[in-house]
């Protein structure tokens, strides 16, 4: 499965990603060695593994490494959560991320579905 780059999921984890570092930019700087790294990680992490798992020479690697997608997308959520209620950003600024981690997961949960089955 080494056509990573035409799954679905792995181009809206890309999206995730490009969206997350845009709204990293109205976060203050002091928080750039803390929560803004650690989002772009997490985020960074999500259309990684799914990646590395297609790569990888069998069908329980890819499903391992999609459950680590799973992982990353939730802390991702949950960071985003953080930086509302640390009120750095708005609510409203990332509902339509949160939409999309949730979309991702259902996604990921679905091809993982799909590939135990062949």
């Amino acid at each position: 499965m080494n056509k990573y780059q035409e799954l679905k999921i792995w181009n809206k984890a890309m999206d995730l990603v490009e969206e997350v570092y845009s709204l990293m930019k109205m976060l203050p700087d002091d928080e750039k060695f803390g929560l803004i790294s650690q989002i772009k990680r997490c985020s960074v992490s999500i259309p990684s593994n799914i990646a590395e798992g297609a790569g990888r020479n069998s069908t329980k690697e890819f499903i391992r490494f999609l459950s680590i997608v799973n992982g990353s997308t939730t802390e991702l959520e949950t960071q985003l959560i953080l930086i509302v209620r640390l009120k750095f950003i708005p609510k409203e600024k990332i509902e339509e991320l949160l939409k999309l981690c949730s979309e991702i997961k259902k996604m990921n949960y679905a091809l993982q579905r799909s590939i135990e089955k062949t």
